[in-house]
């Protein structure tokens, strides 16, 4: 590696881990990445982000299996939202109108003191992160979920809390059926998952389309890989998961730095 390179390198602290983990085309992108942008940075009207990438899609549809495979592959930070150690989950999935609000409450403190974290020890560092979840899936399950008096306080707080979150430069869209949905359930057999109601998954497969089709009106600078999970299971097919990380490996070579008020 010539000397100039790795004193840009070293200049921008980029974690030598997933620079040589992406080899070959992905690398020239990124090095690329960081000449297009050095003189805007030496002028210090913008700022190199590392790569953060969210996965998000209705229950079951295969998001934390998918950002495991790719944090393994891309050396990436994974960062795995917390579920099961909701106190409230079971109880919700037995009476939905009665335990809502604890249990979109509990998740979003939680989700917001990781995404804390997660700015401090890795992104604010250089250090590239995937997670399983945005956090604005919050606003998803609420609206479906909480009446209009709970609704309008829990949106309050929502937008106070995620107010300065960071933002992911890469979204993965995971889509399916609601049959495809609901034996991928079965396979993992989560016992709090087991009283699901179809009715209540059909919804929410609806509500994710919709939200992903505005949050790409909204954010046409953020880009959206959208996975089909009726055509693809990149779980049992090594071929889908190679795509998928082309898929990802096209956006990475893509990614502009971001400006930062």
């Amino acid at each position: 590696m010539k000397k100039g390179t790795i004193n840009i390198i070293q200049k921008f602290q980029l974690n030598e881990k997933w620079i040589l983990i992406l080899h070959g085309t992905a690398l020239f992108c990124m090095l690329q990445l960081v000449f297009v942008d050095y003189n805007r940075l030496i002028g210090g009207k913008v700022m190199l982000e590392a790569p953060f990438i969210a996965i998000e899609g209705p229950i079951g549809i295969g998001k934390t299996s998918l950002a495991k495979k790719l944090s393994v592959h891309f050396n990436f930070h994974l960062l795995k939202e917390i579920v099961e150690e909701n106190p409230f989950l079971g109880k919700f999935y037995d009476n939905i109108e009665e335990w809502s609000f604890q249990t979109e409450m509990f998740f979003l403190c939680n989700r917001y003191k990781q995404l804390e974290d997660i700015e401090q020890k890795y992104l604010n560092q250089n250090k590239a992160v995937i997670a399983d979840y945005h956090i604005f899936k919050n606003m998803i399950f609420a609206k479906r979920t909480l009446p209009d008096d709970k609704f309008n306080k829990y949106e309050q707080i929502y937008h106070i809390l995620t107010k300065d979150m960071p933002v992911p430069n890469i979204m993965i869209y995971l889509h399916a059926s609601l049959d495809t949905i609901l034996d991928r359930i079965r396979l993992r057999g989560r016992d709090i998952e087991q009283n699901i109601k179809p009715s209540y998954l059909a919804q929410l497969i609806q509500d994710y389309e919709d939200y992903m089709n505005e949050f790409e009106v909204l954010h046409p600078d953020i880009p959206v890989i959208r996975i089909n999970g009726d055509k693809t299971d990149f779980v049992k097919y090594q071929k889908d998961l190679e795509h998928i990380i082309s898929l990802v490996e096209q956006q990475l070579c893509s990614h502009k730095a971001v400006s930062k008020p």
